[in-house]
């Protein structure tokens, strides 16, 4: 069987038939700008920062859609796919309010990457004025519709990775913008506040509602940690500042592959919580106090081993918790069942 092989800035790569000239580059680390490229959805061609320039076709060709053939030869930055992908970075750029200084999406903002790289200034064409207000209804997000450039990452991530269909491309032409359902505020509409549009959003349409409160995210450190919500096992980038959990991305890994639902992406306020016990507390005359780790097991220990010696191994119940881990849990029924003696295992399943 022959390998099929295509030529990438004057060398040879194989490739298996379905893949697009994008997959080929992004598999041997040849860098192929794009804005609404979205993995393991659809592509749509529709930014048009992916153009490469293929020998023999009419036009540039958008290399997230283009599917690789057998002698093709593909250039990634000659100078007319340079010439387009600038020209389109200054349409993106003078479309709307792109305020880099005092937007929250600073330093980790792909159309800001990509201008500095291109040296797109947007001064080319004339600035168009904003159509539509922030949305604020949502209460963990805000859309900035000023900011947006319809690369249509946030609704491909509602419709094919999380499966809410919430969200869609509403209007046409120069009134276009993405809608809920019945062009309803978000707050009121299907949205579920997962917050997977947030994530995938390269530019600053979408951001944290206390953003301007908190760090930007070039200023944290990304510290990889479980989700400690249910048993799924959810790999979560936890952005850290002064000790402090600014904000949650979801980690591209098995088994979430970057997405988290709204507990696990808005609900890790308690890690820093002023109400959390630090420490073990066991009632004395009638009052919670202060113990250490070895007095309260102990005690633990002696008051069930006493409770069984009376009333037998069922009077014993043991609630486990979905904010433990699978093997905490299954530790859980193995001290039930194995020490205690008893099949009475529940598990707080509602959160």
């Amino acid at each position: 069987m022959s390998t099929l092989e295509l030529t990438i800035n004057g060398k040879g790569y194989a490739f298996t038939q379905g893949e697009t000239i994008l997959d080929v580059a992004c598999r041997n680390d040849i860098v192929i700008p794009t804005l609404c490229h979205l993995k393991n959805t659809t592509p749509t061609g529709a930014c048009r920062m992916c153009v490469v320039e293929v020998k023999g076709a009419r036009s540039l060709v958008a290399s997230c859609t283009v599917p690789a053939s057998a002698g093709m030869e593909v250039q990634t930055e000659s100078p007319s796919v340079v010439k387009s992908r600038k020209m389109n970075l200054e349409l993106l750029l003078s479309s709307g309010s792109h305020d880099c200084l005092l937007c929250p999406a600073s330093g980790d903002c792909r159309l800001q990457d990509l201008a500095f790289k291109y040296n797109a200034t947007g001064k080319r064409f004339e600035r168009t004025k904003p159509k539509y207000s922030p949305d604020v209804s949502n209460p963990f997000l805000i859309r900035d519709f000023s900011k947006c450039i319809l690369c249509g990452r946030c609704v491909q991530a509602c419709k094919d990775v999380q499966v809410n269909n919430a969200i869609d491309y509403g209007y046409r032409g120069s009134d276009a913008k993405i809608i809920a359902k019945c062009d309803l505020p978000l707050g009121d509409s299907d949205c579920v506040f997962c917050g997977e549009c947030l994530q995938v959003c390269p530019v600053g349409a979408l951001t944290l509602k206390k953003a301007r409160q908190k760090p930007r995210i070039c200023e944290t450190e990304a510290v990889r940690t479980t989700c400690a919500y249910c048993g799924v096992g959810c790999q979560m980038n936890l952005h850290v500042k002064d000790n402090v959990v600014q904000m949650v991305t979801g980690a591209d890994a098995v088994p979430n592959h970057g997405s988290l639902c709204v507990k696990g992406r808005f609900g890790m306020q308690f890690i820093n919580s002023p109400e959390r016990l630090t420490t073990p507390l066991i009632r004395k005359d009638g009052e919670l106090v202060p113990a250490e780790w070895d007095e309260a097991l102990g005690l633990v220990a002696e008051k069930l081993g006493t409770y069984k010696a009376e009333n037998g191994a069922d009077s014993i119940g043991v609630l486990a918790s979905a904010r433990c881990t699978n093997e905490e849990n299954y530790l859980f029924q193995k001290f039930a069942r194995a020490v205690i003696g008893t099949n009475n295992v529940d598990h707080c399943a509602r959160y």
